[in-house]
């Protein structure tokens, strides 16, 4: 990495999410943040559920994003890779985006060596035996028949019902106990991470998902990062090459 170059890693910045008051003004905040660190980025890592709901359609992509896609087209344009991690919320990321955007997209964790360190980078949705609710949920949501099954029905209809889902799921999660930190014993994604190290090293852990903002000493001298969210902590990681720091837009 450059001298003076960073690496940064955002996440659940929930895009078009109809439970956000102004829509348009939270994308300006997510773009306006990626023009200010554009300068000094080697690479950027989005770690999923950037749009609230996306579906690729054959002929037709979700309108709006015009202000988001603008910009990362400005950051590959100008060589800056920006890998896209599909959360549960924009699982349905197929061709459209790479090849308008130029972003690489991850549909399963990533690992990584970014200088000198070892990263273990992913949404978070599914992985492991533990998160047995939704691992059954995401099977419905990545079989082909089910996916070419719902790309029959009219966008109207689809993206329709896609947000009214999304807003009762929402309201459900911001009600539930799973808001909160669950502790080590009881968080999936930190049972799933000692699994891993149990058969391989890594340095870092870097989670999204949880929307708990996080940057914890691990075991076997690891760090393990939850990125937080756009909806409410405005999160963000960066590395420099020597540290991970998790930092908040005020």
């Amino acid at each position: 990495m450059k001298k003076g170059k960073k690496i940064y890693f955002a996440s659940d910045v929930h895009l078009g999410a109809p439970s956000i008051k102004d829509g348009k003004k939270h994308e300006k905040i997510f773009v306006n943040w990626l023009d200010s660190i554009k300068e000094d980025t080697a690479e950027l890592y989005l770690l999923g559920d950037i749009f609230d709901f996306w579906f690729e359609y054959r002929h037709v992509v979700p309108r709006g994003f015009s202000r988001f896609l603008g910009k990362i087209c400005e950051f590959t344009d100008s060589g800056i890779p920006v890998h896209f991690f599909t959360g549960n919320h924009d699982i349905w990321v197929f061709d459209y985006l790479p090849k308008e955007t130029g972003m690489i997209i991850h549909h399963d964790p990533y690992k990584v060596e970014l200088n000198g360190k070892s990263f273990y980078l992913a949404h978070g949705d599914g992985l492991g035996p533990y998160d047995k609710a939704y691992n059954r949920l995401k099977w419905v949501f990545t079989n082909k028949f089910l996916q070419w099954m719902f790309a029959r029905i009219h966008p109207n209809f689809a993206v329709g019902f896609a947000r009214k889902w999304s807003k009762q799921s929402r309201l459900k999660n911001e009600n539930s106990d799973e808001s909160q930190f669950l502790g080590e014993d009881k968080e999936w994604l930190m049972l799933h991470a000692r699994d891993i190290l149990e058969k391989e090293h890594f340095d870092y852990f870097v989670f999204g998902h949880r929307h708990l903002a996080f940057h914890k000493d691990f075991m076997d001298n690891s760090h393990f990062i939850y990125l937080g969210d756009w909806v409410n902590h405005r999160s963000y990681g960066v590395w420099d090459g020597t540290k991970f720091e998790l930092k908040f837009l005020q």
